[in-house]
């Protein structure tokens, strides 16, 4: 059961109207490392976690995901202004000014339909927190990416917060793997054999050549 309640986790505002750069922002509402693809894919994967503790947490962050998805259409409908005018959104999507009457649409920067196909989860649990681990950091890069692009300040005051929760995120989800790493599934007997613990040297990058029947090189990981 969810209950919405109206106010955000920390201010949304901008300097002035630009929608070039909302068009920009379209990529976190609905691109493969936005809002919507990290809400989704916890809650997914939460359906079959049985430690309570760590179904907990991805609840918790999904619901705040949400949040962040609802900060961003807000930016977006700032940045877009009152009136649809598609001559001032002359790059990226444009879906706004002449489909949606201004309304945040679900798709990335260019326009593409979010698609339930950026969403992973394999039932296994230190697989799938090792991928929200990657999904938190991409998504923190991105917000990175336009934070640069951009020197409205309300708008770098919402996009600091957002990056630095996905500093947060990752860090929980880091702490959940710590925890599981010996219980779950995938990771039970993890480096027991002799074939999971050598490495093979197949990069030739001082211009070595080697004969095609030679067995690669190797050596054992005890070495790291």
């Amino acid at each position: 059961m969810f209950k919405y309640e109206g106010r955000y986790l920390c201010p949304v505002k901008v300097d002035r109207p630009n929608p070039n750069y909302a068009a920009l922002l379209q990529e976190q509402l609905g691109g493969p490392q936005g809002e919507l693809k990290a809400a989704m894919q916890y809650f997914a994967q939460s359906f079959r976690i049985k430690d309570k503790e760590i179904r907990d947490l991805f609840l918790d962050i999904a619901t705040e995901e949400l949040s962040h998805l609802e900060m961003i259409a807000q930016l977006i409908n700032l940045l877009n202004g009152e009136n649809p005018n598609a001559n001032e959104a002359d790059i990226g999507s444009v879906e706004a000014h002449v489909l949606t009457g201004l309304t945040p649409m679900l798709a990335n920067a260019s326009g593409y339909l979010w698609t339930a196909a950026y969403v992973n989860e394999t039932g296994d649990l230190a697989a799938d927190i090792l991928s929200n681990i990657a999904s938190e950091q991409r998504a923190k890069v991105v917000y990175q990416n336009l934070y640069r692009q951009i020197d409205d300040s309300g708008v770098r005051e919402t996009i600091d917060f957002l990056l630095n929760r996905e500093e947060a995120h990752n860090t929980m989800f880091r702490q959940a793997f710590n925890k599981i790493q010996d219980s779950a599934e995938s990771q039970k007997d993890w480096g027991v054999t002799r074939d999971s613990l050598i490495y093979f040297d197949l990069s030739d990058l001082d211009g070595q050549n080697f004969n095609p029947n030679d067995v690669p090189p190797s050596f054992n990981l005890d070495k790291f």
